[in-house]
C-alpha cells in the first residue's frame, strides 16, 4: 500500500501494538468486553465528589418518658392561715404545744424528724426568751431544744451571765431539718405563728436570737450574723400589736466550731444583761 493508508485501516506498528495488547488481556485471563466504548472513571469519581452530599434521615426519637413530680409541699399561705388559727386558741403553754404537735402544715414533720414535736423549755415567766434555729439530732431524741453540746455551752453562758433560771429556749422551727441543715424561710413561715403566741403568752423583756437564721427570719434582715450580732434591733409582731428589743448573737454551736468568737457571745451577752437591769 502506498502513500495514504485507507480510510478505516491500521498503519502496521498500530496492528502489531493492537495484536500485541490483546495477547496480553487474553493471557491475562480477559475473555470479554463489558462495553463497546472505553468510560473515563476519573471524570465519573469528580462527578461523584462534587454532587451534593444528602444526609441520612436521623432516626424518629422516642416519645419522652413522662416526668415524674414530685408530690406538692404544703402551701405556705394556707399552713400559716391553720397555724395562725389554732396558736390563736391556745390559752396558755402548754395547749400551745398540743396545737404544734397536732399540726401538720410544715413539711419537716414528715421529712424524718421523730414524731414529738420541739417545742420549748425553761421558765415561763422569764424575762428573756432564746430563739434558736431548729433542733439538732439531740434535741429530736430527747424532745426539748439546746439539750446537746451546743445547748449545754449556752447554759454554761447563761450561768456565768447570772441569767440562770431567767430564760424561756424555743426555736424558730419545731421539727429537725434533714442533716441538720438551716431551716428554710417557708418552713420558718409556716411555724411562725406558734412562736408568736408563745412570745405573746410568755411576754419578754427581751429576745436573744441566737444563729443567722434565727436573726435573719425574726428580724427579716439579709446581714451575716457577724455584722449584727450584738446590736439592739426591734421586733414586732406580723399584726403590729407587739414590739420587743431582739439581740442577735452568735449561735453556741458556731462556739464550738469557732472557740475563738466566744469573745463576741460573752460580750453580747454582757449587753443583754446590761440591757435587762438597766
Amino acid at each position: 500500500m502506498s502513500g495514504k493508508e485507507m480510510p478505516g485501516t491500521l498503519a502496521d506498528e498500530d496492528a502489531r501494538a493492537l495484536a500485541s495488547l490483546m495477547a496480553f488481556w487474553s493471557d491475562a485471563g480477559v475473555d470479554a468486553s463489558m462495553a463497546d466504548a472505553p468510560i473515563d472513571r476519573l471524570a465519573e469519581g469528580r462527578k461523584r465528589l462534587q454532587a451534593p452530599v444528602r444526609p441520612a434521615p436521623l432516626p424518629r426519637a422516642a416519645a419522652p418518658a413522662p416526668i415524674a413530680m414530685a408530690p406538692a409541699g404544703p402551701d405556705i399561705a394556707q399552713a400559716a392561715a391553720d397555724a395562725r388559727r389554732l396558736a390563736s386558741e391556745a390559752p396558755d403553754l402548754a395547749a400551745l404545744e398540743a396545737a404544734i404537735g397536732a399540726f401538720e402544715g410544715c413539711a419537716l414533720r414528715f421529712a424524718g424528724a421523730a414524731s414529738k414535736a420541739v417545742f420549748a423549755r425553761g421558765n415561763p415567766q422569764a424575762p428573756i426568751m432564746v430563739i434558736g434555729e431548729g433542733p439538732g439530732a439531740d434535741e429530736d431524741a430527747q424532745g426539748a431544744p439546746f439539750v446537746g453540746r451546743a445547748g449545754k455551752l449556752l447554759d454554761k453562758m447563761l450561768a456565768a451571765a447570772g441569767l440562770e433560771g431567767r430564760v424561756f429556749i424555743t426555736n424558730t422551727v419545731f421539727w429537725r431539718p434533714p442533716g441538720n441543715r438551716t431551716p428554710t424561710a417557708e418552713e420558718q413561715a409556716a411555724c411562725l405563728p406558734f412562736l408568736e403566741r408563745a412570745i405573746e403568752l410568755v411576754h419578754p423583756k427581751l429576745l436573744l436570737l441566737s444563729g443567722a437564721a434565727s436573726a435573719k427570719s425574726m428580724l427579716k434582715r439579709k446581714e451575716g450574723i457577724l455584722a449584727i450580732h450584738g446590736k439592739w434591733f426591734e421586733w414586732t409582731s406580723e399584726d403590729g400589736a407587739l414590739t420587743i428589743p431582739a439581740l442577735p448573737t452568735l449561735h453556741p454551736a458556731f462556739l464550738l466550731r469557732q472557740p475563738q468568737a466566744k469573745k463576741r457571745a460573752w460580750g453580747d451577752l454582757l449587753t443583754l444583761v446590761h440591757k435587762l437591769e438597766g
